[in-house]
């Protein structure tokens, strides 16, 4: 049976340890109790917040004036095996990285440059959750969620949930409640192709090529580590919703201005990265950016502060309050503004608060 309660303060269910209390927060841990608890909530006319891990969230100091419903549902199952591939339907309350773990050990490869991120299974096709070289929508085959529109469960197909870049079919909406995700991993001891040159480095190998699953995931939990992306309790590093901005993509018009920006402040032959994206535009890097803005590893604004340990977090090291790390976002987010013409975008769902 599902489990209610009044006024609990969501802080302790983000990673950033932020956020004021819910007016009403249900723990539901079967897909009965989890579909029963939203469709009261819009029975009744009440605002509903769906939570998972809490890592993507940013929740407002007065909190949540409706029903929060927390996502505990377990349960991996193998569905289907077939021409070297497995699919797995994994419920949305699981905790990703231990399944990203359990998929190593078991000789399945697709999301182990994955490993390491904090948050749960249904939380992965929202945000198309990626790192290193990895998207989940590389492996994801279908989502079942519940459609409050219809009140039906329903299943989307990997096009129907319209992944790009950090985005989706579920982001940005509350249409769709998560509630199971189907992947198809590869049968096999080797990595994907290593596709991301900072850990092609890290492993000693060439960008394309493969390693084993175990070294793929080490190597990921190591550099993830060295920026405070892995939770640990004794690093207020940690304390952070991970990467706060995403990485700009620019049409033609904008790279040119951000190239004439770039040899205005820093000398005609200063380069900055670029990257190939669809539709003829350029993926640039907002660490990047934020540095050479002046914003440095560690840069305070009060009692918020950019990680120590890498640039595009925004971290909570203790005293911090919503407002305290929105006020230091703003700063950031105007400081590269003004220094490159550029407009950082936040990553995490803002919860009753605006960047």
């Amino acid at each position: 049976m599902a489990v209610f309660a009044e006024d609990v303060n969501l802080a302790g269910y983000t990673t950033l340890r932020l956020g004021g209390p819910a007016r009403r927060f249900v723990e539901a841990t079967t897909e009965t109790e989890l579909v029963a608890a939203v469709r009261k909530a819009d029975d009744e006319g009440e605002p509903v917040l769906v939570l998972g891990g809490g890592s993507n969230l940013v929740v407002s100091d007065d909190g949540f004036p409706g029903t929060v419903v927390h996502i505990g549902t377990r349960g991996t199952e193998r569905v289907a095996a077939e021409g070297g591939r497995v699919r797995l339907r994994v419920q949305a309350g699981e905790d990703w990285d231990p399944f990203v773990a359990r998929c190593v050990a078991d000789g399945l490869a697709g999301v182990e440059c994955l490993s390491g991120i904090p948050g749960r299974v249904g939380a992965t096709p929202i945000q198309n959750v990626g790192a290193y070289g990895q998207d989940v929508s590389e492996t994801i085959v279908e989502v079942r969620a519940y459609d409050r529109e219809a009140r039906a469960c329903v299943t989307l197909d990997r096009d129907a949930c319209r992944f790009t870049y950090r985005h989706s079919a579920f982001k940005g909406n509350d249409r769709y409640v998560v509630l199971d995700v189907t992947y198809a991993l590869y049968e096999a001891e080797e990595s994907q192709p290593i596709a991301y040159a900072e850990l092609a480095r890290r492993l000693g190998v060439q960008p394309g090529d493969r390693v084993t699953l175990k070294e793929a995931r080490d190597a990921v939990l190591e550099l993830r580590r060295g920026k405070g992306m892995v939770l640990d309790a004794a690093d207020p590093d940690t304390r952070s919703a991970g990467s706060f901005f995403t990485n700009p993509i620019l049409d033609p018009e904008q790279l040119a201005e951000l190239e004439r920006r770039v040899a205005e402040r820093l000398g005609p032959d200063a380069t900055f990265p670029r990257y190939p994206d669809a539709g003829g535009r350029m993926k640039t890097s907002a660490a990047w950016l934020i540095d050479r803005a002046g914003f440095a590893k560690g840069h305070a604004r009060g009692p918020a502060r950019i990680s120590t340990k890498h640039t595009l977090a925004l971290t909570n090291p203790g005293g911090a309050s919503t407002a305290d790390l929105l006020a230091l976002a703003r700063e950031v987010r105007g400081g590269v503004k003004d220094a490159f013409g550029v407009e950082l975008v936040n990553e995490p769902v803002m919860v009753g608060v605006t960047l």
